[in-house]
């Protein structure tokens, strides 16, 4: 059986990890979930909803018997394994890139505007 304590301990080492790896600075592994979002996959964040509940199951000691700490113990190993999987470097890069595809896009759709304009007025 684990105590409130247990959770409290892993809950700051994995929002530490969430800060390190995905920039979502928070007080709790609640508030980081919320703050990674869709960034995280759909059965990660099934997997912290499963920490969750099981933290707030540890704060009753008779519902604290139901919690499943193989269960616990799987999506703590899922999403921290996941977290430390992550190339910052390749992600900022790749925020860059996506950033500079956009602004290349407009500009072209703009140029390609301002073309048909002139055409459309006979200056060209």
């Amino acid at each position: 059986m684990i105590d409130a304590r247990e959770f409290v301990l892993r809950d700051r080492a994995l929002a530490r990890v969430f800060e390190a790896q995905m920039g979502v600075k928070s007080r709790s592994l609640r508030q980081a979930l919320r703050r990674a979002g869709r960034r995280l996959p759909r059965h990660l964040r099934k997997q912290g909803g499963v920490i969750l509940q099981a933290q707030q199951l540890a704060g009753n000691p008779k519902l604290a018997r139901q919690i499943n700490m193989r269960e616990v113990d799987q999506a703590y190993a899922a999403i921290t394994n996941h977290l430390e999987a992550i190339n910052v470097a390749d992600e900022r890069k790749g925020r860059w890139l996506n950033l500079a595809g956009i602004v290349a896009a407009n500009f072209l759709i703009v140029v390609a505007a301002f073309v048909l304009w002139l055409w459309w007025f006979d200056y060209v």
